[in-house]
């Protein structure tokens, strides 16, 4: 079965949980991503997205040169390994509802990350349509607010 690392982004930038979210949004227009992992010195914290920066950020008022890459990020618990088998990374990522996770190496060191994008360049159509379907249900969150 093929493993992950062959498809994944490799020379991932990351972002401190001390920087701002100012520094983190220009980031993201310079490499052209929408989500960066935070890492603190020792392992990864977190992970921030441009959504994260506008829902829980710019909604608020929050000031982008004032408020901290850790106010905001998503905590990122989930992660796999560049061993993992493709199917069931694709098979996390849908259960968990996440389009991006970071990809450590086995000493837990972020070697890449991988995206939707880069699953649909393997997936067999029928299985990349489940992993699409699952990450685009309604959270439960998502159901109570509306």
């Amino acid at each position: 079965m093929p493993k992950i690392a062959s498809v994944i982004t490799r020379n991932v930038v990351v972002v401190r949980p001390d920087e701002t979210l100012q520094r983190a949004a220009e980031l993201m227009s310079r490499l052209d991503v929408g989500a960066l992992p935070v890492y603190d010195g020792q392992g990864l914290v977190g992970i921030v997205t441009d959504r994260d920066i506008t829902v829980r950020a710019t909604a608020y008022n929050k000031r982008p040169d004032e408020t901290l890459v850790g106010d905001v990020m998503s905590e990122q618990t989930l992660s796999c390994t560049e061993h993992d088998e493709i199917d069931d990374v694709a098979h996390m990522m849908g259960e968990a509802q996440v389009r991006r996770l970071p990809v450590l190496n086995r000493e837990g060191e972020i070697v890449g990350i991988v995206s939707l994008g880069d699953l649909a360049t393997r997936q067999e159509a029928e299985d990349l349509d489940h992993t699409l379907r699952d990450i685009s249900q309604p959270s439960d969150q998502a159901i109570q607010l509306a």
